[in-house]
């Protein structure tokens, strides 16, 4: 029988903010007992921020330079597989609760009235969208009202997140979400596909309930100091009011205690779904995937929220578990493993196969308790930063390139950072000497093999839906031997 599919998405959810991870003070007994049974993937990486940019990455399989979703409103090309499409294929019918924010192709809209047309929070398409929770979060309004609630946190989703900490954790955003999945669940008598979509431990900063006091911020670590002297590009973040972390370390604390809360609460819905579907009897044939669209600086270099090139905001979570796979659970894999695998991954545990488009690779083996021979030995990250500039401005094609110098891409190895920037400015940080990312390096003998070794992944990594084709020497289906040489052999 066909297993069933869950992929669940923790937004904004940091790789250390796990127990098991070893953090010294966030407490996350679920998702490490779904470690313990499934495999964990240590440096686990978002390929892009913030939300559409690192969603498209993960739906598509295919790094930010391929699907060219740059920005949140950035639209998503229609030519271009995802995973709901892939579940379709396969013979499922997906699902989702929650969001995708994924922005719809305005060539395929005829209509100007389309509402898609100035919604970036489209859905992906391919999903049955069965509770909508988007940036206003009317179900979840609707359903406060019910309860009695009066006021601005009963009409605007903005005052609603930002006082979660007045209301009893049982009427939160996702307590909601997950009821409702549950009560689908519990429907279901046929292999199925759901993707669930959990904005939180995304800000505003502000837990539910009794976990808006689960931490204290004097217990909170402190965050990694702003690098000395600061690049103009980090100086310029930490001018911008919503990603500039506040400069009072008692601000900060409060900031982090509330983000642990948050995640301690998903962390216990985690555990409502795992133990449904073990009641339900369909633990052991239900392959669940978590991971995030990006991180959380959480006052890392100054910065809160999701940008620039610190890994904070790309090293996320990761855990997998394969129930056809048991002598594997309980593993931890250390290898760089990216969020463009997840679809990949899915396609093979689906029965389907793996679509051209995507740059990653299927974690299948290491789900079997294997590495494969051939692995990456780096992460790869990017983030544009265009959409400050794109509406302000008539930005002239082709002979300015003004928007595409905005952007950045990341080469993270076990020992090195090193940055490009699409204006020809360049940082390299050396990791193995320190891994705060306080420490810069401008050594050439260093810093020329990690700019070459970006700039072969990004040749590697060049779309390739038509380029294994020739339509010669006997049509589009025959590839003939190559041609014997210093570059080809026979």
């Amino acid at each position: 029988m066909r297993p069933n599919i869950l992929l669940v998405t923790l937004d904004q959810f940091r790789a250390d903010s796990l127990s098991c991870a070893g953090h010294p003070l966030v407490r996350t007994p679920h998702l490490d007992a779904l470690a313990a049974e499934g495999v964990r993937l240590a440096r686990h990486y978002s390929q892009a921020a913030p939300c559409a940019p690192g969603r498209a990455a993960l739906y598509t399989g295919t790094y930010q330079m391929n699907n060219r979703v740059v920005a949140n409103g950035s639209p998503l090309d229609a030519r271009l597989d995802n995973v709901a499409r892939m579940g379709l294929r396969a013979g499922y019918h997906p699902v989702m609760f929650g969001y995708t924010d994924q922005a719809a192709d305005p060539r395929e809209i005829n209509d100007p009235d389309d509402p898609r047309l100035w919604n970036w929070e489209g859905v992906l398409p391919g999903f049955e969208e069965l509770l909508c929770l988007d940036e206003r979060h009317e179900p979840w309004l609707a359903w406060l009202r019910e309860l009695g609630y009066t006021g601005d946190a009963s009409t605007d989703p903005d005052v609603a997140l930002a006082t979660e900490h007045e209301r009893p954790a049982e009427h939160s955003v996702t307590q909601f979400l997950t009821d409702h999945f549950l009560e689908w669940l519990g429907a279901q008598d046929e292999p199925w596909f759901a993707h669930t979509s959990f904005i939180r431990p995304h800000p505003p900063y502000d837990a539910a309930g009794q976990y808006a006091t689960m931490y204290s911020p004097d217990d909170c670590p402190p965050p990694l100091p702003i690098p000395q002297p600061v690049h103009p590009l980090h100086d310029l973040l930490l001018q911008v009011n919503w990603v500039a972390a506040p400069t009072d370390p008692a601000a900060v604390a409060h900031m982090q205690s509330q983000y642990y809360g948050m995640i301690s609460e998903v962390d216990h819905h985690i555990g409502r779904i795992v133990q449904a579907l073990k009641d339900r009897g369909e633990w052991e044939r239900t392959l669940v995937v978590i991971t995030s669209d990006h991180g959380e600086q959480l006052g890392d270099q100054g910065l809160q929220q999701k940008c620039g090139y610190f890994e904070s905001s790309y090293h996320i979570i990761g855990i997998i578990r394969d129930p056809s796979n048991p002598s594997a659970h309980g593993t931890v894999v250390d290898d760089f493993t990216e969020n463009v695998d997840i679809a990949p991954t899915l396609c093979e545990a689906m029965g389907i196969a793996v679509p051209l488009q995507c740059d990653g690779l299927p974690l299948t083996p290491f789900l079997a308790g294997n590495r494969p021979t051939h692995w990456r030995s780096a992460a790869h990250y990017e983030w544009d930063w265009r959409d400050a500039l794109i509406p302000f401005g008539n930005w002239d094609w082709p002979w300015q390139r003004t928007l595409e110098q905005r952007n950045l891409a990341v080469v993270r190895t076990d020992t090195h950072a090193y940055v490009q920037i699409g204006d020809g400015d360049w940082l390299c940080f050396d990791l193995a000497a320190d891994p705060t990312w306080q420490t810069t390096v401008t050594d050439p003998a260093v810093v020329l093999p990690l700019a070459q070794r970006m700039l072969v992944w990004r040749q590697q990594h060049l779309d390739r839906t038509l380029t294994g084709m020739l339509m010669r020497d006997g049509g589009i289906g025959r590839r003939p031997d190559p041609v014997a040489g210093p570059y080809f052999t026979a």
